[in-house]
């Protein structure tokens, strides 16, 4: 696995215009651009969904809303690259490296086209911290994207998390299968494969990024003994209608990917364009549910701004309750009531 991206040239980019051109430089002084060669080509018209993901557009210097670091991750790092701010799992950075910057980036501040990898010192320093914290028992390597790394450092970070006799699972967070499927290959799944139990989180938005080459790039994970989770943003003019989502997730499943969060997207400085209501998630939700396999419906989650942590949001089915006595709303908007058996035998 080659460990260098280079942005293709936007002089070679017929797609845009001069003005679009000059437009897309502006913002990348502040806000750097990559994109894959291979996304690039999933574009069909300006504005399409593969399009605003990608593409920086001036409404993200136009943006004052939100923070830098609306999670505070800095705040919950107690050695370099290291994340603690749930008690039985950890954050582990290992590149700020990505394939593509994508422009509604949670770590949006750490976008910089210097890559800065995870040092052996700085590994050390990790294992360290977790053989003294014995009530973590997960690590989710991330970044960045740890699949940017030549498979042998990669591995080498793996071997070193698995060294602590308490961590039960390892967890990569990747965009490669969907933006650079082509870097997922038989190296790369036979070394994974050695390290079970082992888990890998995807993140699929449109139903445009599932193509021949990423359904081949998520099989190949999945023929290793990976499971394979999705976790979707929900962004505006993207996948913000239920149609789009339904068949998002009708598509993850067939290629063994199972729907797992429907993130809020979070309040970023420069990224308010892509944030949609709360209801707008409610309805799809609403429009999975019953509707549905239940395996096709991702939890949707806000994580709270300043650090707050993530919240499991659901709509509310629940439409009244009275003495043990519930009433609730279907997925075909019909009431039913139910009696809580412990309820009403407590009152008897």
């Amino acid at each position: 696995m080659n460990n260098t991206y280079r942005q293709p040239a936007l002089a070679d980019m017929p797609l845009f215009t001069k003005d679009e051109r000059d437009a897309i430089s502006r913002v990348a002084l502040q806000y750097p651009m990559r994109v894959t060669s291979y996304y690039l080509g999933l574009i069909r018209a300006p504005g399409d969904p593969i399009y605003r993901q990608c593409i920086p557009s001036e409404e993200e210097l136009n943006d004052d809303s939100g923070q830098t670091d609306p999670l505070r991750e800095e705040e919950h790092s107690p050695v370099p690259r290291l994340h603690h701010r749930y008690p039985d799992r950890v954050l582990l950075l290992v590149t700020n490296n990505c394939a593509m910057y994508c422009r509604f980036c949670t770590r949006k501040r750490n976008i910089s086209d210097r890559t800065t990898t995870i040092t052996d010192d700085e590994i050390a320093r990790v294992v360290e911290y977790l053989n003294r914290h014995e009530e973590v028992h997960d690590v989710l390597i991330s970044g960045g994207d740890p699949l940017t790394l030549p498979v042998n450092r990669l591995e080498e970070i793996i071997r070193a998390v698995r060294t602590v006799p308490h961590i039960d699972i390892v967890r990569i967070g990747t965009r490669i299968p969907c933006v650079d499927p082509g870097r997922i290959d038989a190296a790369l799944c036979n070394m994974l494969k050695k390290y079970h139990p082992l888990y890998v989180n995807v993140q699929f938005n449109s139903p445009a990024e599932i193509t021949f080459e990423s359904q081949r790039a998520c099989a190949m994970l999945a023929d290793a003994g990976i499971q394979l989770g999705n976790q979707s943003v929900l962004l505006r003019g993207v996948n913000d209608s239920s149609e789009v989502m339904r068949e998002l997730v009708r598509k993850l499943l067939a290629m063994r990917v199972k729907p797992y969060y429907l993130f809020i997207p979070d309040m970023v400085k420069g990224t308010g364009h892509f944030r949609t209501s709360l209801e707008t998630g409610y309805e799809i939700i609403r429009s999975i549910q019953g509707w549905m396999s239940g395996m096709a419906t991702p939890q949707l989650v806000i994580d709270l701004e300043n650090g707050g942590g993530k919240v499991p949001l659901s709509p509310d089915y629940v439409t009244g309750h009275d003495d043990g006595l519930y009433s609730f709303r279907n997925f075909e908007n019909r009431l039913y009531e139910y009696a809580d058996f412990r309820a009403c035998h407590h009152q008897r």
